[in-house]
C-alpha cells in the first residue's frame, strides 16, 4: 500500500497564513467560502446562497433581541448551514484520518508497532523530567502556601494581642 496523494498533501509545509474569521481553525474567507461555493457549482451541495453572501450573523437570544458578550460587543455567528457544513467535513475528515491509520496498522503491523515502540521510548525521558519538575513545584507551591498560612495566622495573632 502506498500513501494516498491526499494525506501526503496534509503534510506538506503550507507557509500561507490567511487572517480573518476561523471555523474549525481554517479561514472562513479564504478557504471555506471558495469551497463551498466550489461544492455548490459542483451539484456536491446545496449551501443557501444568502448563507453565502453573507456567512456572519449576529447572535439572538430567546426573546430575539441581539446578544451582547460581556465585553459589550455584539456577538457574531456562522451561518447555520456553513457550520453544518464544516462539522460535516471536519466528522470525516477525522473519520478518514482513522480509517487511513486502520489499514496502515492491518497492512504494516510490524512496522506500526515498531514506529509505537519508538516513540514510546523517545517520549520518555521527556516524560520522566516533566514528572521531577512538576513534582518540585507542587512541593514549591505547597510550601509556599504553609509559609502564607503562617504569616496569616502570625499577622492575625498580633492583632488579637494588640489592645484597640
Amino acid at each position: 500500500m502506498s500513501t494516498p496523494n491526499y494525506i501526503k498533501s496534509l503534510l506538506a509545509p503550507n507557509t500561507k497564513k490567511p487572517q480573518g474569521r476561523k471555523v474549525w481553525s481554517i479561514d472562513l474567507e479564504t478557504v471555506w467560502l471558495p469551497f463551498f461555493t466550489a461544492t455548490n457549482t459542483m451539484g456536491d451541495t446545496a449551501i443557501p446562497s444568502d448563507a453565502l453572501g453573507c456567512p456572519m450573523r449576529l447572535a439572538y437570544d430567546k426573546s430575539g433581541a441581539v446578544r451582547f458578550s460581556q465585553a459589550g460587543r455584539p456577538v457574531v455567528r456562522v451561518a447555520k448551514e456553513l457550520s453544518d457544513n464544516v462539522r460535516l467535513v471536519r466528522d470525516n475528515f477525522t473519520a478518514n484520518l482513522i480509517n487511513y491509520a486502520g489499514e496502515v496498522m492491518t497492512e504494516h503491523t510490524d512496522e506500526y508497532k515498531q514506529q509505537v515502540a519508538l516513540a514510546n521510548k523517545a517520549g520518555e525521558p521527556i516524560a520522566q523530567h516533566d514528572r521531577q519538575e512538576l513534582s518540585k513545584a507542587l512541593e514549591a507551591k505547597a510550601e509556599a502556601e504553609a509559609q502564607e498560612a503562617e504569616t496569616k495566622t502570625a499577622t492575625e495573632t498580633e492583632r488579637e494581642l494588640v489592645p484597640a
